[in-house]
């Protein structure tokens, strides 16, 4: 059977279980009619690029689909009468992604980069210095005598 990747974006005002409860429905549509679901992620509410019907940010959910051509069509009909859902996108691949996604690695490595503490000058006593090392003492001014 062919294998296809299908991500769709449900609205930010949906609540997390809301969104599960889609994902679930979605899936069980898919198994109805002949379809497995090999993977789900869930990418969380991100920042969209640009408005989408009067939305700035959305639930994004990513599902990897083995089954016929019917299958995607009966789910992108669902989601389109969906008010829950913004856009949604199937593309046909050869074959699916083994591991996390690329948008689950990014998050990772985000997460890994917040953890060490790497960030801008603000963030370590006296500021960013680089390779020049730590500050020497200042030295004292001669003091200006006025005659």
């Amino acid at each position: 059977m062919p294998l296809y990747e299908h991500v769709f974006l449900a609205r930010q005002d949906a609540s997390s279980q809301q969104v599960e409860e889609l994902t679930n429905q979605i899936t069980g549509v898919i198994t109805g009619l002949g379809g497995k679901v090999t993977k789900t992620e869930n990418w969380g509410v991100r920042s969209l690029t640009y408005r989408m019907k009067k939305n700035r940010k959305a639930h994004f959910v990513l599902l990897n689909i083995d089954g016929p051509a019917a299958v995607v069509s009966e789910i992108e009909r669902q989601e389109r009468i969906h008010e829950d859902v913004i856009r949604y996108l199937s593309i046909r691949v050869e074959e699916h992604e083994e591991g996390p996604s690329a948008m689950m690695r990014k998050a990772d490595r985000d997460r890994e980069r917040d953890d060490r503490g790497g960030g801008f000058r603000g963030d370590r006593e006296g500021g960013f210095r680089g390779d020049r090392g730590p500050r020497r003492p200042r030295e004292e001014a001669p003091a200006v005598v006025e005659e």
